[in-house]
């Protein structure tokens, strides 16, 4: 079976029913990543098939049609997403767990809604659970990304 990740193509011997996140730890080693809670309700695991935001823990690599990016593809090669850069100066990561699959939701979102207000930014992330509770140091860090990418 082939898929491209971060713009590499692969190719792994693996059942169509396996996951796409034990593909990508288990057999490609790219661990940005998490298991979380393995039916797609904590977002730890979220990464992009082609640009969407989708749970890599409930995505069967035989049912992937698209480029999958993950927390490390998304920024250019040497640099940071804006997404990334906000979430560094805003402080936000403490046990750093989910922030992951919280930067790919945000990154796909803002490609959405580029000027979201604070109850677009609680709905669009509600999927994503954070146990240290950084929930307003994220919405700060999503209105910060969100002025970055229109910078560009």
């Amino acid at each position: 079976m082939r898929l491209t990740v971060n713009g590499i193509e692969h190719e792994v011997d693996v059942e169509a029913d396996m996951p796409l996140l034990w593909v990508l730890r288990d057999e490609l080693k790219i661990t940005g990543a998490k298991y979380g809670c393995g039916i797609a309700q904590c977002g730890a695991c979220t990464v992009h098939v082609d640009g969407m935001a989708v749970r890599s823990c409930q995505l069967a690599v035989g049912d992937l049609d698209g480029e999958v990016t993950t927390i490390e593809g998304l920024g250019q090669p040497q640099a940071l997403h804006a997404v990334q850069e906000a979430w560094i100066e805003h402080q936000v990561a403490q046990c750093g767990y989910c922030q992951a699959g919280q930067i790919m939701q945000v990154a796909a979102f803002l490609d959405v809604n580029s000027e979201p207000s604070d109850d677009e930014i609680d709905a669009a992330l509600s999927g994503n659970l954070c146990r240290c509770g950084t929930y307003p140091r994220i919405r700060a860090a999503v209105h910060t990304a969100a002025k970055k990418l229109q910078e560009v």
